[in-house]
């Protein structure tokens, strides 16, 4: 369990907790609301209890246990750590009553390094420098809170062992760059240093003096106007909502370039392929549905589109529905070997789950 560290100022005396094990007593406050912290002596759970509400779950969490940061907290209110009044609670901005009593139970740290673990990969492409990996939907690439194991870093480590680039750290080695868990593609990864820095300086240059490419394929509500071209949008973390990323002035965020144009039209739907001259996080569902065009089950920026599916076929809704994640797939990497100079490019055919909504809508 995490230690509680006692903070300066902390009022803290001893007595028994419910369970007749010795306790930590201390009261601090938190935009008004005075909160009561009980902590076991063996660190099992630890429990406070909110005198005045009207607070958010996340705010008082911060008061109670300040040996957390906020957001670790919220990551152990989203994967279920927090219970009010007994009740398990995975939204940090829910409100917290006069009178609630929240509960914390702080998962074991996890190794800070990752396991090797036997994940099946499908390998585009492997050498002594580097390998291509075509990456399902639904696998996380790196180890992150909530996602510990089962992610591309534990395969790879199983699958390589000690050679990988440690220029990303222990929690991610060898990787250059990312795709969203949902996201199926094309991703490569190095296998030791002196590759990492060489496909990094690529990414970095975004392609304007070298061969880097980077291609997606994305079915969109709509049809975007004109048919093709470039959306240019700075982009940043959401003020809003953190989970988020948002589009905001060319200061307050990250330039960001997606070139685009649409392949095939179907009924409310189409086909777009985008190139990305920049990589940010969420780049392309942001910049489209920023455009008026979200991904097709996209579940962060295309709720408001929901309602949209009530007008596709029988078949193409069912599929959307089988499809459970945005309609994204990298399907283009091309780069220079970074030790022997040749240009490598890569393509991964549209995977099952998108293809059978492709072929629904197209029947409709």
């Amino acid at each position: 369990m995490g230690a509680f560290r006692r903070r300066a100022g902390a009022i803290a005396t001893p007595r028994r907790g419910s369970k007749g094990l010795l306790s930590r007593f201390r009261t601090v406050r938190c935009g008004g609301a005075q909160i009561e912290v009980v902590v076991n002596a063996n660190d099992e759970e630890r429990v406070g209890t909110v005198a005045k509400g009207g607070i958010r779950l996340d705010r008082a969490l911060v008061a109670l246990f300040p040996d957390l940061s906020r957001a670790r907290l919220q990551d152990l209110v989203r994967t279920g750590c927090v219970r009010r009044d007994g009740t398990q609670v995975r939204d940090p901005s829910a409100k917290v009553a006069v009178g609630a009593q929240i509960s914390l139970d702080v998962p074991p740290a996890a190794d800070a390094q990752p396991a090797a673990e036997a994940v099946n990969l499908v390998i585009a492409y492997e050498d002594d420098d580097l390998v291509v990996i075509d990456k399902p939907a639904g696998l996380v690439v790196h180890p992150a809170p909530g996602h510990e194991s089962g992610t591309l870093v534990n395969a790879l480590l199983g699958h390589c062992g000690a050679s990988l680039s440690g220029i990303g750290g222990v929690r991610r080695p060898g990787i250059v760059h990312r795709l969203d868990k949902d996201t199926s593609g094309l991703i490569v990864v190095a296998k030791n240093d002196a590759a990492h820095q060489g496909l990094t300086a690529q990414f970095a240059d975004h392609g304007r003096t070298g061969p880097l490419e980077r291609a997606y394929a994305a079915l969109v509500w709509g049809v975007p106007h004109p048919r093709a071209g470039t959306i240019q949008a700075s982009l940043a973390r959401s003020r809003h909502n953190r989970e988020k990323i948002a589009v905001v002035s060319e200061e307050a965020g990250r330039h960001a370039v997606t070139h685009y144009a649409v392949a095939e039209t179907y009924p409310e739907v189409a086909l777009v392929r985008c190139r990305l001259e920049t990589g940010r996080t969420h780049q392309i569902r942001v910049h489209l549905a920023h455009r008026g065009h979200p991904l097709l089950g996209d579940p962060v920026y295309g709720g408001a589109f929901r309602t949209k599916a009530a007008r596709l076929s029988p078949d193409a809704r069912d599929a959307l529905a089988t499809l459970g994640r945005q309609a994204l797939h990298a399907e283009l990497l091309g780069f220079r070997h970074p030790r022997t100079g040749e240009t490598l490019r890569f393509e991964s055919p549209i995977p099952p789950d998108i293809a059978a909504l492709v072929n629904a809508l197209a029947k409709a």
